[in-house]
């Protein structure tokens, strides 16, 4: 069985038709598929698992990231740009389409702190609605004004990541050639022509952009049909990075906290690790995540960012710079490497791994492995390892949380020590995360555990 790697792009939804978002009739438009409009597909693209026309006539497929209400040609393009490293003026965007968008901050984004060590990566980003791909590449060159090395950033901009893994190998391309042949954009500019997104002015809304739907809150009304068809082996190198600690990371993106990853390049990777933090929370039981904030998968962060993210309540990120771990009022969860850390005290009884941890670690490393085997034995069998995590930790939330909900439904509303081993919980060693769940949610139950009365 051939191994899946890290490195495939961020990927796409299909989802059953049984619960599918409450949404307007002027909105239902909105929600497209993935197929025609736009010149079609570029022919330098990777190949896709599975097309829409190719799914069943019950399946639509979602867009995480789709504007509201404001209408966006199905491919979403909305600016291409190149980036270089000048050993003068350093990154500066060297030419864009359209030539009005605002790209302030890109070139910081596009090509992340570090990258002058390596030879190639991808970087996901947000730049204020939107969300950006750059590939970035490091040639050699035989020239005292450019000290030795050439380093550019190929990239486009879009108001949803999950179509942006379509244009990765294109982009992979496109940079080459910019080193090779550097000012040459007649590429580029075909390219965007030919996949441009008009955004038209949302009604009452003065042509303001509308705002984003983000990932988590289509989440909530996600169950149980989900295919996750991009990337592959993106969650089973998650689990096999982490580990055990991936219930760490779990508690912490289910309580909304801001959690940031630091990682020196190359960076890709490290996105896919944001992505997978968020699909640790996903919750599909309706009233649940009214009062909490949204997840928000920034991606990419640098130094540029700090400002947007001291107004930020929730949000998971990566960063490659370092002088991040000093700034702790824009962060709860600091992740080093696979060192999970808090400066919060209260927060500190959630990083240790317990027992109902290391069972839900057992359960899910078996089911993995059954699922492995099934595939080997069986050609035809569908499912792949990306349902089984998401899935997963879907089940796990939604039976925490409907078990709460029968509590706080009940006459006495308390939550007993039964309670929580029902729900998968160790009742003293998660007593602190029940505690911060129950205020986070705003659930009105009684929490009659106690405290162990010694460490």
């Amino acid at each position: 069985m051939v191994e899946r790697g890290d490195a495939a792009p961020l990927l796409r939804w299909a989802e059953g038709p049984a619960v599918s978002p409450p949404l307007a009739p002027d909105q239902q438009a909105g929600v497209r598929g993935w197929g025609g409009g736009g010149g079609g597909r570029a022919a330098t693209e990777p190949p896709r698992r599975r097309e829409p026309e190719e799914l069943g006539p019950s399946q639509v497929l979602l867009q995480p990231g789709r504007l509201e209400l404001g209408d966006v040609e199905e491919d979403q393009v909305v600016a291409v740009f190149v980036v270089t490293f000048d050993p003068r003026s350093g990154n500066m965007v060297e030419w864009c389409l359209p030539q009005d968008i605002d790209l302030e901050g890109v070139e910081f984004k596009s090509m992340a702190s570090g990258s002058h060590k390596i030879q190639s990566d991808f970087i996901y980003f947000r730049k204020g609605p939107f969300f950006g791909l750059a590939c970035f590449a490091n040639m050699p060159v035989e020239s005292e004004l450019e000290r030795g090395a050439r380093m550019k950033s190929v990239g486009i901009l879009s108001p949803s990541y999950t179509l942006l893994y379509r244009y990765m190998h294109f982009l992979e391309n496109q940079v080459r050639h910019q080193l090779e042949t550097p000012g040459h954009y007649s590429r580029l500019a075909a390219f965007y022509e030919d996949k441009k997104g008009v955004l038209r002015a949302s009604p009452g809304r003065g042509g303001s952009l509308p705002p984003v739907y983000w990932l988590p809150s289509i989440h909530r009304y996600m169950y149980p049909e989900m295919k996750i068809t991009h990337p592959a082996g993106c969650m089973s190198q998650f689990i096999k990075f982490f580990g055990e600690q991936i219930l760490i990371l779990w508690k912490f993106a289910l309580l909304r906290k801001r959690i940031l990853i630091f990682s020196p390049p190359p960076v890709g990777v490290v996105c896919y690790r944001v992505y997978c933090c968020c699909c640790l929370a996903n919750v599909s039981l309706p009233g649940i995540g009214g009062t909490v904030p949204e997840s928000k998968p920034f991606f990419y962060v640098n130094v540029a960012d700090i400002e947007s993210l001291e107004v930020e309540v929730s949000y998971v990120a990566c960063t490659t710079e370092k002088i991040f771990e000093e700034k702790r009022e824009l962060y709860d969860v600091y992740v080093d490497n696979q060192n999970v850390k808090t400066h919060h005290e209260h927060l500190q009884p959630l990083l240790k791994v317990n027992s109902a941890d290391r069972e839900k670690y057992r359960r899910l490393s078996e089911q993995r492995q059954m699922l492995l085997y099934s595939q080997e034995v069986e050609e035809d069998y569908n499912p792949c390892e990306e349902d089984l995590f998401v899935l997963f930790f879907l089940e796990q939330n939604n039976r925490i949380f409907q078990t709460l909900l029968e509590v706080s439904a009940s006459q006495d509303k308390t939550l007993t020590a039964e309670h929580a081993r029902g729900m998968g919980l160790d009742p003293q060693g998660d007593r602190s995360f029940l505690m911060d769940l129950l205020e986070a949610y705003g659930i009105d139950v009684m929490l009659v555990i106690d405290n162990p009365c010694c460490p």
